[in-house]
Formats: structure tokens, sequence, C-alpha cells
């Protein structure tokens, strides 16, 4: 199926590793240039030659942490002048600190607000200006399956998720009128560096091995595994399509059934 993005322009936060990598290859694999933004400059320069050289598309490395306001600034600005505006604008940062409610300082709170909803509003306020100009836009945004349950032990995220949720629905009504979708993908448990830092910790607080802990997480997972990120990154790249023109204020749960509720 041609997806007919070709040619179209996408900037993708928190792209060098994990599912920000696998949409950012997923997007290079139907021809979409894109500017690439993460807070490590070399992890970030690799990944983007890797992806450059591999699909035959530009691919601007834009150093940026999204916990930094100025610093998300500057990257929107650069990306919109390297590749004269942004058609297709993915949101993702690291996720919020595992923990209780007891673990966790107003300082990580307050860093994750920061990190996982003030970074999309500040994206979608600087890129979307071109969208609207042109009528065309595709706002896709990574939350979590916790949208839909609370997991164990992921506080932060339980309640900063479903707030992306509202804003998703929000910006859908908003700027549906410009010919711009606005939708969320909600993973289950996907193998990223991530997944690999929550088992270890969930597997040190109950005496288990890692592998014990992952082997659990399968068990829930009505197709026995966890996701691969590229199998992310695919429902990202069709969200962002032509072929996903009537699709806007949505959120597409990918999490192999794990989720038992009906909508």
């Amino acid at each position: 199926m041609d997806l007919g993005i070709k040619g179209k322009r996408a900037f993708v936060a928190a792209g060098s590793r994990g599912i920000g990598r696998a949409v950012a290859e997923s997007l290079a694999a139907e021809g979409v240039d894109l500017a690439v933004c993460a807070r490590n400059e070399e992890v970030l320069a690799r990944a983007c030659n890797e992806i450059s050289e591999k699909y035959s598309v530009q691919v601007h490395p834009v150093v940026c942490d999204l916990r930094k306001p100025k610093e998300i600034e500057t990257a929107a600005r650069l990306a919109n002048e390297l590749m004269g505006g942004v058609d297709i604008l993915f949101c993702n940062a690291g996720g919020p600190p595992v923990g209780d409610f007891d673990e966790l300082s107003d300082r990580d709170w307050e860093l994750s607000f920061q990190q996982n909803f003030m970074s999309i509003v500040r994206l979608v306020r600087i890129l979307s200006p071109h969208m609207k100009n042109q009528h065309w836009g595709r706002i896709i945004a990574l939350t979590s399956v916790s949208v839909k349950h609370a997991i164990d032990r992921l506080i932060a995220s339980n309640s900063i998720r479903l707030a992306v949720s509202g804003l998703i629905k929000s910006l859908s009504l908003e700027l549906g009128p410009y010919g711009i979708t606005v939708n969320a993908v909600a993973p289950g448990y996907t193998f990223t560096e991530r997944v690999d830092e929550i088992t270890k910790k969930t597997a040190e607080k109950e005496g288990i091995t890692q592998e014990e802990a992952i082997a659990r997480i399968a068990r829930a997972i009505p197709l026995g595994r966890l996701a691969k990120p590229r199998e992310i990154g695919d429902v990202v790249a069709f969200l962002a399509s032509e072929r996903a023109s009537f699709i806007t204020g949505a959120t597409i749960v990918v999490d192999g059934g794990q989720s038992r509720y009906p909508l």
C-alpha cells in the first residue's frame, strides 16, 4: 500500500533510539524527510546517518532536551528552516520515573510534566502554523496503554498520559477545520530501554529475576509476547498517511490485546 506521504517532512521527537527510532525508520521507508531530535549528540548523529543511508532520505539531527522550553523552541524553528516547514509531527519523550506515590518528589512530577506534556504543547505551538497555512498536517503523540488501565509503579505516567489524551482530543477539534489530524498511539509493553529499566526495578523490588518479570508481563498479553518497536512505528506511519485522512481525535492502542476494556 502506498501511504501517499513520499516527500513530506516530519519532526520526530526523541527519535535516536527505541520507539522514536522505529517511527523515524517507518516514516523514512515511505520516503519522508526527517528532522530528528534527542539529547545525546553522538547517538543522535549515528542514528540519523544510519537512517539516511538505509532509506535515501534527508535526516537532520537536532539536539534538544525536551524538558527545556528554549531548546524545544530552537530545535523546532531549526527544523522549519532546514526543511521549509514540517508536515508531520511525532511527539515523544522519555517516560516519567518509575515509582509509587511515596517515592516521587515534587521535582520528579515537575520534570515529568515538562517532558511528557509541555513538550507537546510547545512543539505544536511552533510547528502547527505551517500545517494550518497549507491546510494539511499530521500530529501524532505517543502515550501508553496506561490511558486504558493504570500500571503498577508508574503513577506519574498513569497521570500525565491521561492529560495528554485530553490535549490530543481538544487539539483535534481545534485543528480539524485546517485539515490537520491529531491522534495518539498507546503502546503496551515493547522491547525498549524503558521496559528494561522498569523490569529491572520490578525484579529488585520483588526479589525475582528480570527474566521472570518479563515473562510475567508476556503471560498477561493475549499474543504472548512484547511488541517490537517497529510494530509501533508502522502504526504511526499509517496515521501520518493519506490513508488515515479521516482518523482524528483517536487513541490507537497497540498492546497485543493486553487492555481488557472494550473502548
